[in-house]
């Protein structure tokens, strides 16, 4: 897969060990998304979040990839963790989403987010699937914005529940 076609905007690229200082730094700004989803960033949970796999990917590392999308200044301003072809081969997942906190309610989410639809329906995937904390509604309003919706299906982790949601994809005509 060639990660580096989700954006026009913005240079993507696979985010590495040395890269754990700054997506610490992005990440520590945003405590309301721990509140729901506990327990607080450290750098070792960053660390671990960039080998997990859903148990059904076990052995499939090659379709984990750990984003950073940076500026022209090559400052990180979102990272995404996607799996390829989760839940099915016709699909991919956002595990996890995060901007720089000064860009939140800019605009530039949702057109990360956007670009990566079209790229991805370009290629005959069919949607995008993620979840999101009950009670976060922050990132609720962020995902139903970017027209993702409620497949009604839920997982029940720990002390919270996550939301499930699709977004299906229709490629555009060139």
């Amino acid at each position: 897969m060639d990660y580096t076609k989700f954006s026009c905007t913005f240079t993507v690229r696979r985010l590495l060990r040395d890269d754990i200082p700054s997506i610490f730094a992005l990440c520590e700004k945003n405590p309301q998304f721990y509140e729901h989803c506990p327990p607080f960033v450290t750098p070792e949970k960053i660390e671990a979040d960039m080998k997990a796999m859903p148990q059904r990917k076990a052995g499939q590392e090659q379709d984990k990839y750990y984003l950073g999308y940076f500026d022209v200044h090559q400052r990180l301003v979102a990272v995404m963790d996607f799996i390829d072809h989760y839940p099915d081969a016709q699909s991919g997942f956002i595990g996890f989403f995060m901007m720089e906190k000064v860009l939140q309610g800019t605009g530039v989410g949702s057109s990360i987010i956007t670009e990566l639809c079209a790229c991805l329906a370009q290629w005959d995937y069919q949607y995008i699937r993620l979840g999101y904390v009950d009670g976060n509604e922050q990132s609720r309003s962020f995902w139903l914005k970017n027209q993702f919706t409620d497949t009604g299906l839920r997982d029940h982790i720990n002390d919270y529940t996550v939301v499930v949601m699709n977004r299906f994809l229709t490629k555009t005509k060139a």
